[in-house]
């Protein structure tokens, strides 16, 4: 019989996050979630306030991404890992949103072509707390979206966990700072080069749908029209609308495929849509035998 897998998944509490933790619960895997909250806050990323009925074979634990020494003694023995967190809107941006801040003075720095991150996550010391070096200590995409991913890599690395995922993206959209993907792109390089022994896979989803959220259903649906008539039209708003021109997925699928990409031992690198699709349509094959 072969050894049961051990996954850690930071974010596990999330959208995402719990749907890859329910994935790989169906395999018989031991799952620990790592989040703030600990046992999500069900109503807010399923339809019903409950539990459902394979949280109960989960771990959540409470830990901070920014400070390793929190959930580094979950990767001990873990055979794999996926960072499934980061920000899609900084704070400036939400303050002219919910009018708490000058739209002008707010989206001038939100869309800076540069924020500060942490320190080197490459260098800190391994008890070393990531600290926010934007002067208001303010979260941006370069702490959350690149640092926290690195580091966890790190971790991950040094703990000999034999595959890395980390949940990327198609792409922005016209209505993000540019430096939502950048730094997306900048996490994927660094993994890759840094970590060479350690097979590390970067989804890159577009939009996620489900519908225990209501308000993603339609707006899946016009997604998914703007990404039918860019595929007939050879791509030709590829560049301009990034994420919305890539058909969008329904969230339970990329956590299928997010399993089967550790299972098949192979995958690695980036892995778009159309892969996306295929190793979930494997994984849930396998499921039927």
């Amino acid at each position: 019989m072969a050894p049961i897998k051990r996954l850690v998944v930071c974010g596990g509490s999330g959208f995402l996050g719990s749907r890859i933790c329910k994935s790989a619960v169906a395999r018989g895997w031991e799952v620990t979630s790592i989040s703030r909250s600990g046992e999500p806050q069900w109503k807010t990323i399923t339809s019903s306030s409950a539990p459902p009925s394979w949280a109960h074979k989960v771990a959540w634990e409470r830990a901070d991404i920014l400070s390793p020494n929190t959930y580094s003694p979950f990767l001990k023995s873990a055979d794999y890992v996926v960072h499934s967190m980061g920000i899609l809107l900084e704070a400036d941006y939400k303050g002219v949103l919910q009018g708490r801040e000058s739209p002008l003075a707010g989206l001038s720095r939100a869309f800076s072509s540069t924020k500060a991150g942490s320190q080197n996550p490459l260098t800190r010391s391994r008890d070393e707390y990531l600290k926010p070096q934007e002067k208001d200590g303010q979260f941006t995409y370069e702490l959350m979206n690149r640092d926290t991913a690195i580091t966890l890599a790190k971790e991950a690395a040094a703990e000999k966990v034999s595959a890395f995922v980390y949940i990327s993206a198609a792409g922005g959209a016209p209505v993000l700072p540019r430096r939502y993907i950048q730094t997306k792109r900048e996490a994927e390089s660094t993994i890759a080069s840094e970590f060479p022994f350690m097979r590390s896979i970067f989804f890159r989803p577009g939009f996620l749908y489900d519908s225990s959220r209501p308000i993603t259903v339609p707006l899946a649906a016009v997604t998914g029209v703007t990404a039918a008539f860019n595929s007939v039209t050879g791509g030709i708003f590829g560049g301009f609308l990034e994420a919305a021109a890539a058909k969008p997925l329904k969230a339970d699928l990329v956590a299928e495929a997010v399993i089967e990409a550790f299972g098949d031992g192979t995958t690695k690198g980036p892995v778009e849509t159309k892969e996306i699709e295929q190793l979930a349509e494997k994984g849930w094959r396998k499921g039927m035998l």
